[in-house]
């Protein structure tokens, strides 16, 4: 059975450090038309079922601890039952928005989970957020890139949690060693490719000092 990348557009806000701000989210579904994963569970969880239809949601992955990324979380788990997985670095975001309760599972790099039969491998990408993650299924020559590589360059390091040297590192030593034909799927804005991330990246960089990769 063919798998699929399925996406919903979501809106809300984004609230840190005292501010709050209107944003669009990306919502991205991998599987075929029995059983899905979720990545991201952003502001509208009627939207995210309206793309799951009457699949089996398995999980729902989280790229990161933003409130943004999860605040449908309690609503989509309600509905599907599915376990919810985050990057414990981000466990103190995610103690903002559901401070009673704790994902259900740890995410670990390296981790692979299994949906469809495909296998979608987490990477930790530390830097928009100390615990960001991104999930790169090779069988689809995807990456999906949370807030850590959007269309346009590395995501936003301004805020609590965040590293600007640490987000180039994790982009250049984990993203831009996939194929260059790699699909981006962002967490914000359009798709791009790792090819053409590159450029983007180093125009952000100008000026910065590389993190070279440990030999």
């Amino acid at each position: 059975m063919t798998v699929r990348i399925d996406h919903a557009t979501t809106s809300g806000t984004f609230s840190l450090d005292g501010r709050t701000l209107e944003v669009d989210n990306n919502v991205w579904v991998i599987g075929d038309n029995t059983e899905c994963v979720v990545i991201d569970a952003a502001h509208d969880a009627n939207a995210i079922l309206g793309v799951v239809g009457s699949r089996t949601v398995t999980a729902i992955l989280l790229t990161h601890g933003h409130d943004d990324h999860l605040s449908a979380v309690g609503s989509l788990w309600d509905e599907t039952g599915a376990t919810i997985h985050l990057h414990p670095g981000d466990r103190t975001l995610w103690d903002r928005v559901y401070p009673d309760v704790g994902p259900d599972a740890d995410l670990i790099d390296g981790q692979e989970i299994v949906v469809a039969g495909i296998r979608v491998r987490t990477i930790h990408t530390p830097g928009h957020s100390r615990g960001s993650v991104c999930f790169y299924a090779p069988e689809l020559t995807a990456v999906f890139s949370g807030d850590t590589l959007l269309h346009d360059g590395p995501g936003a390091t301004g805020g609590s949690f965040s590293d600007f040297g640490a987000i180039i590192g994790s982009i250049e030593r984990r993203l831009l060693t996939l194929p260059p034909e790699t699909a981006v799927h962002a967490g914000h804005g359009e798709t791009t490719t790792i090819g053409a991330a590159a450029s983007n990246l180093r125009a952000a960089a100008s000026g910065y000092r590389p993190i070279q990769p440990a030999r």
